[in-house]
């Protein structure tokens, strides 16, 4: 007997079972495992079974961000902001919200509420699969180390400088479409206090090169100090 043959004789007798007594029930479930090859126990699983399996009902409060109105406009700002990183874009949302609506279309009054109130940790959230589908993955030169981090002080946040001397420096490939081989690298330093800058290219970044074009810059800028 195939499965669908089961399925049928299962739903002939089941209003039958259901009605009949105790002796009448063990006479229809011996019939049935007979026919079917159930065990006697799973048998009577079926036979008690009444129309659709529940549906696990969600645990928790509703969803506060669930409205397609608002996933299709933080969709869009990210989009548009070059896919900000979630912390800025939460800086960012009070500043783009007014050009959306002349791109676009006005937003319900409950859809800016959220945008502005939503936080980066949500927004992060929210985006994940957004991300995963969309994620660039470009090139970069910057290798994860140590050394330097531990002999110079660095900071990633605002500097309170009230005297020249501390400086942000950083490097851009000149590789095209690999980092294969040698190349230029444009190193720009800044001084944070005076924002006087200076501009070398080096050969690679060895650090021959690198320690030679860090020593003039910074003989530079103290001369331009000084004077």
């Amino acid at each position: 007997m195939g499965k669908h043959e089961r399925q049928a004789y299962l739903k002939a007798i089941r209003s039958r079972y259901s009605r009949a007594g105790k002796k009448a029930k063990v006479t229809i479930l011996d019939e049935f495992c007979a026919v079917c090859g159930y065990h006697r126990k799973y048998a009577i699983r079926l036979l008690n079974k009444r129309g659709k399996p529940k549906t696990k009902r969600r645990v928790g409060r509703k969803p506060t961000y669930a409205s397609a109105e608002f996933m299709t406009a933080l969709k869009r700002i990210w989009f548009a902001s070059d896919q900000m990183c979630s912390k800025k874009l939460k800086a960012a949302l009070p500043l783009w919200l007014p050009f959306y609506e002349t791109r676009y279309k006005a937003l319900s009054q409950e859809t800016q509420n959220q945008l502005l109130a939503v936080s980066a940790a949500t927004i992060d959230r929210l985006l994940k699969r957004v991300r995963a589908a969309h994620g660039r993955k470009g090139m970069g030169g910057t290798r994860p180390g140590s050394l330097l981090k531990n002999q110079i002080p660095i900071r990633t946040d605002f500097w309170d400088v009230s005297q020249p001397g501390f400086v942000e420096a950083d490097t851009v490939a000149h590789c095209g479409n690999s980092l294969a081989g040698d190349f230029v690298w444009s190193l720009t330093m800044t001084d944070i206090l005076t924002t006087w800058t200076e501009n070398r290219a080096t050969w690679n970044r060895k650090t021959g090169h690198m320690y030679v074009s860090c020593s003039d810059m910074i003989a530079l800028m103290i001369i331009a100090w000084w004077r």
